[in-house]
């Protein structure tokens, strides 16, 4: 069953942030992952507005969602966001 990851990110640092957004592509990739959305425009239909990025990555299922977040390489990538970006990161599995 495919699984998606959510985040909602809030970046502090754009050029520090751009170093880790380069790196993720090839990870989510090996993992079997595709963006489904990266930052897009967004519309807030229900509670408080902010500026937070949005970023939904879609897996094969939650298992291989949570292998490419623990990975070396992932982890190596998400060093480069932390003190550039603040944000929540949420693994659910789809229908």
């Amino acid at each position: 069953m495919v699984a998606y990851i959510i985040a909602q990110v809030d970046v502090t640092d754009i050029d520090q942030y751009k170093q880790y957004a380069a790196r993720t592509p090839a990870v989510v990739a090996a993992h079997g992952g595709r963006f489904i959305a990266r930052g897009g425009r967004t519309v807030v239909l229900e509670g408080e507005a902010d500026n937070r990025r949005v970023v939904v990555i879609e897996f094969p299922s939650l298992e291989r969602a949570e292998a490419f977040y623990n990975s070396p390489e992932y982890q190596e990538a998400k060093a480069l966001r932390i003190g550039a970006a603040d944000g929540r990161f949420i693994a659910v599995e789809g229908v």
